[in-house]
């Protein structure tokens, strides 16, 4: 006698349905496969630092005793009892200010001179290009030696009969060489992006104001400047970011000094982790410079991001 058989359908749809979602999870894997390294990355030497930092900035700790747990006494210390924060706090303000002012001004002239192709703009190019392959160390080297009090700077003023500056020694000065270096040192790097730019803009645009007899001071500021706003708002940002970083040139040049004329915060915490061995207090310190560039970021974006002219 014959068994009887069950009439079972040829397709079943779930498993077709679970076959299809299967190959497109397996589809979707390779661009995650290939980030993962650097979300790895980020999240190790990124993320993990400052979430540690933020711990950190609640204990009061040496390196080498045990921790110990004083909640906002770092931050009362830093705002209320230690007066060199608020002093590092402006010094970085007034370098940070000075720094993105003048690097972008003559950043927007050079590129407008250099805009013209010829051999002596090619070369022009280069040369001002140099100085952002060199480490920062090494020309904060260079230029302690041509501001020292006998070195190259005044010896050209001597020649004009000029009385010699006290570039690194005096208060009054050694906060303006600082700036020199650092503008010196991304002008070059800066000029090339706005050049960039500049070379990427339709001529038809300049053609057509050329036409209707634009005057060049009117159509630099009507179309140049918002036609190159975005990487204007670009720079802003990172040189900003920068600025903010400053230590190399403070620790080689003046060491914070003369007095309190160049401490700037991470020179600041540098002290207090390595000098005073106060991990907390320079944690805490570290806290507040982030929080201070996340709103800053913030009102970049809020109320000049709004502004950028994007084709």
């Amino acid at each position: 006698m014959e068994k009887s058989r069950t009439n079972l359908p040829e397709h079943i749809p779930g498993k077709k349905k679970s076959g299809k979602l299967g190959r497109r999870f397996l589809g979707s894997l390779p661009p995650y496969l290939m980030t993962l390294p650097a979300i790895i990355s980020f999240l190790l030497f990124t993320v993990y630092p400052i979430l540690d930092m933020i711990r950190l900035s609640f204990y009061e700790w040496n390196g080498l005793t045990e921790k110990k747990w004083v909640g906002f006494g770092n931050y009362n210390y830093l705002f209320n009892v230690q007066i060199d924060f608020k002093v590092a706090l402006q010094n970085t303000l007034v370098y940070t200010v000075a720094v993105v002012f003048f690097l972008l001004l003559f950043a927007l002239i050079f590129a407008v001179w250099l805009q013209k192709d010829s051999k002596i703009n090619g070369f022009v190019q280069r040369v001002m290009f140099f100085p952002h392959l060199c480490a920062m160390l090494a020309i904060s080297v260079v230029f302690s030696w041509l501001m020292d009090e006998k070195g190259l700077f005044n010896a050209v003023l001597s020649v004009f009969n000029l009385p010699g500056l006290r570039w690194l020694n005096d208060s009054s000065t050694a906060m303006i060489s600082v700036v020199i270096v650092a503008v010196w040192k991304g002008i070059g790097y800066q000029a090339l992006l706005l050049l960039s730019a500049l070379k990427s803009i339709p001529a038809d645009i300049f053609e057509a104001a050329a036409l209707d007899n634009t005057p060049p001071v009117r159509k630099f500021f009507r179309i140049t400047i918002p036609l190159l706003s975005p990487q204007l708002f670009f720079m802003l940002i990172t040189i900003t970011l920068n600025s903010f970083k400053v230590f190399d040139s403070v620790r080689v040049m003046t060491g914070g000094g003369p007095g309190k004329s160049t401490l700037v915060l991470v020179y600041y915490i540098y002290e207090y982790a390595q000098a005073n061995l106060k991990y907390g207090v320079a944690a805490a310190a570290g806290v507040i410079l982030l929080i201070f560039l996340l709103i800053l970021t913030v009102i970049y974006f809020k109320l000049i991001g709004k502004r950028v002219h994007y084709q």
